[in-house]
């Protein structure tokens, strides 16, 4: 896919904070969810918005999906190849425009396109649309990270994961497409769900398309296709850049190199079919650049304020062990892959910024129970074949594979490497963490770092599993944590929202808000609470309001 582009003069650098009205981000994007008239039928359509990802100091890559004509629908593999305009301005009226292409739509992937635009300038807010004929996109709002030398006051994201359709209305993101001061949204995978209509959760509040589990590359297509019609997702893509990574449900649940729990080889194909068809539909059909290997490990930069590390956790793992098992400490079993987490070192050593910001869709802090004192942990874990670390109650997390993260700990403790900040989502629920250089001992050792783990944004929590109102068994459940977990300092497993990060020289901050409902399709947010750790300390303490 060859995208011919040509440049104009730079703009002046607009505002950074430029308010957007949740009405207007949304009413802007009505087109999308009109209904196809027959006399339109042959005409090219916009019907999936449009969005942007990945920003660079210069550039930034932009993302839309045409419908050339009636039979050319998501994953059919049919319809003409067809040419696609794009254009980026520096005003909302394209009288501007400072850069313009065109790339041609085709049926092998999925009449999705993209376009990774350079030259532009850094720290810079955008506008861009696509054309094709006469058809014209939605407008989308986008902006540049800041130059590499620069050292910016400030950088704000929003922060989601684990969106199920089928559980809920998409009420999270459209307050996040409200907000006029984000940099980007981070999302931290589980973007979509594989199941069947029904499987998870039992009701569903909308039914997703396809109605079977989706194992094919047809299948992945139409269930992202389905995701993209949402008017407020489409809201959030087109007001802010999107920085994703994946989990396994991207895939199949609890998804690892050679396989996954929800994937019955023979029954629905060979694993390396359906996850090279998850994965290629994924690339088609997100503001994502392909990394190494064609994951989604990769590293941007926010001039010398924040180095942000992303990571791929599914595509290298070893596979999951039950719970209580002693080969969680095996150090022939990797979440990362040898190649990651050499990288993953090597950024960490090698950045200049302040904050060392990572993105990760599985929590790295340890979470246990069973624990026994320190100094006869070891010698009876040996005995018993059980974890060095205590009994994990998720192994598919990095409980499950301690080995990798105790070599990444000893890396931040052994070069020196401060002020580091996991981010991560999966397991719907809010945390704050330290993350302890050695768990049983904690405080009395050291925190290596922080992790701020935000909730879901539809998919289940404790209460929906159960059928409880909220702060009835949550209350005992969470209170049992922190007692065997002291590292944990806050978690919440009873909403359903979003988080703000916001990064100064000084502290990184995350604000979490919960929302009033997630079966009602006009819900409101609400400021939960706030944690942050100061620059310099590797520990994370309640602050007393959200950042202004």
């Amino acid at each position: 896919m060859t995208s011919r582009t040509e440049h104009h003069p730079r703009p002046a650098n607009p505002s950074r904070r430029t308010v957007v009205l949740a009405a207007a981000a949304t009413g802007a994007l009505l087109p999308l969810a009109a209904a196809t008239t027959a006399g339109a039928a042959a005409a090219p359509r916009f019907l999936h918005g449009v969005a942007s990802g990945d920003p660079l100091p210069d550039g930034v890559l932009l993302w839309t999906r045409v419908t050339p004509t009636e039979e050319a629908q998501p994953g059919s593999g049919a319809g003409p190849d067809t040419e696609v305009g794009w254009e980026i301005a520096a005003d909302a009226a394209f009288s501007s425009v400072v850069a313009r292409g065109t790339v041609t739509a085709r049926a092998a992937t999925d009449h999705t396109v993209k376009a990774d635009v350079r030259g532009l300038s850094p720290a810079t807010g955008y506008w861009f649309r696509f054309t094709a004929g006469s058809a014209v996109s939605p407008t989308g709002r986008t902006r540049t990270a800041p130059a590499a030398s620069a050292s910016p006051a400030g950088l704000r994201f929003g922060v989601v994961s684990c969106a199920n359709w089928e559980a809920g209305w998409f009420s999270a993101y459209r307050h996040l497409a409200a907000r006029g001061d984000l940099d980007a949204v981070l999302h931290l995978g589980d973007y979509l769900y594989e199941y069947a209509t029904g499987d998870y959760p039992a009701t569903p509040v909308r039914p997703h398309r396809p109605a079977h589990e989706i194992t094919t590359l047809a299948d992945y297509r139409l269930r992202h296709a389905t995701y993209k019609t949402d008017p407020d997702l489409a809201a959030l893509h087109a007001r802010h850049p999107v920085i994703a990574i994946w989990d396994d449900h991207e895939f199949a649940n609890d998804a690892w190199s050679g396989g996954a729990e929800n994937h019955t080889p023979g029954a629905e194909g060979t694993w390396s079919e359906r996850s090279a068809a998850a994965r290629q539909a994924y690339f088609e059909w997100m503001p994502v650049r392909a990394s190494t290997e064609g994951t989604v490990f990769r590293r941007l930069r926010f001039g010398d304020l924040a180095d942000l590390h992303l990571l791929d956790l599914r595509s290298f793992r070893s596979e999951q062990v039950s719970i209580g098992n002693g080969a969680v400490d095996s150090p022939d079993r990797s979440i990362t892959g040898r190649a990651q987490l050499d990288w993953l070192k090597a950024g960490l050593s090698g950045s200049q910024a302040a904050w060392q910001l990572v993105g990760t869709s599985v929590m790295i802090s340890p979470v246990a129970f069973g624990s026994v004192p320190a100094h006869l942990l070891k010698p009876l874990a040996e005995l018993l074949g059980l974890p060095t670390q205590g009994l994990a109650i998720n192994v598919d997390q990095w409980d499950g594979y301690t080995a990798d993260r105790t070599e990444l700990i000893r890396h931040l403790r052994s070069a020196g490497i401060r002020d580091t900040v996991f981010l991560t989502g999966d397991i719907h629920m809010a945390w704050a963490n330290d993350v302890p250089v050695t768990a049983a001992t904690y405080p009395a050792s050291e925190s290596a770092a922080t992790e701020f783990v935000v909730t879901s944004v539809t998919s289940d929590n404790l209460d929906d599993l159960l059928n409880v109102a909220p702060g009835t068994l949550s209350t005992v459940a969470e209170g049992a944590i922190k007692a065997a977990n002291r590292h944990v300092k806050w978690l919440d497993m009873d909403g359903h929202g979003f988080g703000v990060l916001d990064v100064t020289a000084e502290r990184s901050q995350m604000d979490y808000y919960l929302l009033s409902d997630r079966a009602d399709p006009g819900a409101t947010a609400s400021w939960l609470r706030s944690y942050r750790t100061l620059r310099g300390t590797q520990r994370v303490e309640r602050a007393d309001a959200p950042v202004a």
